[in-house]
């Protein structure tokens, strides 16, 4: 077994430009940039097996993006194993738009047709080949500077998420005037980001994991280089913003950074698909919290307090970074075995039953009579039309399921399984649900199991939620069929 060897490099892919942000149901042009958007690699070469990681600051790797980066770096370096490229995204809600501006098939924006009168927005197709470019370079780079080096490994604390699922003694879809639509109204006794000033409030639905999972990298002459940290939650407390940012991820590296210097910060996003960084039901203690701790926020952002919780969050994972740093880097290993396998698995459909497609009929029909909104307030309109528009796209999907799982009822998922040593990383496509994460790191043998989620695929899709079966039971946004390709039931086997 010869040394271990690790390269690292990043890039900046903020654009100045208007370019949407995707991740809400309307579109939101781009102000500007609050703080720096990246992408991170990072090389792990034993000489016998190798892994590439990729994460970017983004909401979802779709549209071909995997397959561009793999075509781009092959093209420019030979060498590079590119089918061992693990691509993730941190989930933040203000990053670029790689919507396909023209496609042949598949990867259009939703919004590709909605009357934009008033706005100017960045191509997407100019974006995406912009993100291409960066992320294949910073490979290539990472790939060119590896050498000797060393890894340790830990995990310690951090309260970054909670559930964003609200549980209710009653079905709230039967409550007097319960809305009925493809977007939130398709709650039980379930609701992502319920109010839980309800009489009815019984409880959240998942507990929360505070784990953070942490593998340090250090040079031939055990020099900190950087870290993967692995936390299980979603960058999203900036996630209404009209402003690129990396969300909590930004404050995280400058928080890092202050005490030991430029490293490199490899973010991932473990299981987190019912989880996120907000309090639901102590907001008023949180607000006081602020206030004494922090004074008045200065930003250009409108939601303040977003960024003091990005601030509080960041103190939280650096003192974790600390603790774990100070025991883990007693053990710096330099010779580990890498072993990193590739395949590609086929899970059974969430299939849509007869009476599902009926109602998307009917709800399609239903907004495709309403007229365009041109009230002369294009802001409004822009957000009503892209709402419209975003209803319509989510029927017209579940009706083509419904078409397609005729002939073909499995949806493949390329999946990484890989060790470094006693650490294992397993990687899905999903916004997998806490849950899976405890079961796949229970039946492990390994110290330490990374459980990456979003993570990008071949072809054009990418992301969707993965509910458990308490989720399915209860209903709800990201457990309903607009948001759940795959059944709870076929992945219980597989997790």
């Amino acid at each position: 077994m010869s040394n271990i060897k690790i390269g690292w490099a990043s890039r900046d892919i903020s654009t100045d430009k208007p370019i949407n942000l995707p991740g809400q149901f309307h579109m939101r042009p781009s102000k500007g940039v609050l703080d720096p958007v990246t992408t991170t690699a990072l090389v792990v070469d034993d000489g016998n097996d190798s892994v590439i990681f990729l994460s970017v600051d983004i909401v979802a790797l779709r549209n071909g993006i995997l397959d561009s980066i793999r075509a781009y770096v092959a093209e420019r370096n030979s060498e590079v194993p590119v089918m061992k490229i693990v691509a993730n995204c941190t989930h933040a809600h203000t990053g670029g738009d790689t919507a396909i501006e023209k496609p042949k098939e598949g990867g259009a924006s939703i919004w590709a047709g909605t009357p934009k009168e008033g706005f100017e927005v960045a191509s997407s197709d100019e974006y995406r080949h912009f993100l291409v470019a960066q992320a294949g370079d910073a490979i290539i780079e990472a790939w060119g500077k590896r050498n000797d080096g060393g890894i340790a490994y830990g995990y310690g604390y951090a309260v970054v998420a909670h559930s964003r699922r609200v549980v209710y003694f009653d079905d709230t879809s039967l409550r007097p005037g319960a809305v009925k639509n493809s977007t939130h109204g398709v709650d039980g006794h379930a609701r992502m980001y319920g109010n839980t000033n309800d009489d009815n409030f019984s409880h959240y639905e998942a507990g929360s994991d505070h784990f953070v999972n942490i593998m340090f990298t250090f040079d031939g002459a055990d020099k900190l280089t950087g870290a993967i940290i692995n936390i299980p939650c979603p960058s999203q407390n900036s996630e209404a913003e009209f402003y690129m940012s990396a969300d909590y991820w930004h404050d995280v590296r400058v928080a890092i950074r202050a005490k030991y210097g430029d490293i490199f910060i490899l973010p991932q996003c473990a299981a987190a698909g019912d989880l996120s960084p907000r309090i639901l039901h102590y907001k008023a203690a949180q607000e006081r919290r602020f206030r004494l701790k922090y004074g008045e926020i200065d930003t250009v952002a409108k939601g303040k307090i977003e960024i003091a919780a990005r601030r509080d969050i960041a103190e939280r994972i650096a003192a974790s970074f600390d603790e774990v740093y100070s025991w883990a880097s007693k053990e710096i290993l330099h010779n580990l075995p890498v072993s990193h396998s590739v395949s590609t698995v086929n899970l059974s459909r969430r299939l849509i039953t007869d009476a599902e497609y009926e109602e998307a009929v009917a709800d399609l029909a239903n907004l495709e009579a309403q007229p365009w909104f041109k009230t002369g307030d294009d802001a409004a309109d822009l957000y009503k039309n892209t709402v419209l528009e975003a209803g319509r796209n989510r029927n017209r999907r579940v009706i083509k399921r419904h078409e397609d799982q005729k002939t073909d009822p499995k949806l493949p998922m390329e999946l990484h399984v890989l060790r470094i040593g006693d650490i294992a990383f397993c990687t899905n496509r999903f916004e997998l649900y806490m849950d899976f994460q405890h079961r796949i790191q229970a039946r492990s043998p390994f110290n330490q199991t990374f459980i990456i989620q979003l993570c990008a695929q071949p072809g054009l899709d990418g992301g969707s939620y993965l509910c458990t079966e308490r989720g399915f039971e209860g209903r709800g946004y990201s457990a309903s069929m607009f948001c759940n390709l795959v059944s709870h039931e076929a992945v219980r086997s597989w997790s």
